[in-house]
């Protein structure tokens, strides 16, 4: 599980190096003049379809890491505080405050996929 993880995290890592990248180049290819008006189109709108493809697919990502991340801790609170009724209350709290964290880095996860898409 962990191997998936970061196999996704580093496909998330290059498309929104790539992508951006991509779209550079092919905008200062359309600002030479060097190609015709309908090639110029075709240039810039298919990076941006990379882009947004790009922020889509990590859109994706960060949403099935962060829901990975969340169930684990909400199992492993329930299972400790099964395990030690005593320090439920401790235990939920820190889960409360573990899955908050999680869903602030989420949050602006998302973000920078939209921006860049």
């Amino acid at each position: 599980m962990k191997k998936l993880v970061k196999i996704l995290m580093a496909c998330f890592v290059l498309l929104l190096v790539a992508g951006p990248v991509l779209a550079q180049d092919e905008q200062q290819a359309a600002q030479d003049g060097q190609q015709a008006a309908q090639d110029e189109q075709a240039a810039v709108s298919q990076p941006v379809s990379y882009v947004l493809l790009g922020g889509a697919f990590g859109a994706g990502l960060i949403i099935i890491g962060a829901g990975i991340g969340i169930g684990r801790i909400g199992g492993l609170a329930v299972e400790s505080m099964a395990r030690q009724p005593e320090v439920a209350g401790n235990i939920q709290t820190a889960m409360i405050i573990s899955a908050a964290l999680i869903e602030g880095v989420t949050f602006f996860g998302l973000i920078i996929c939209l921006i860049l898409g």
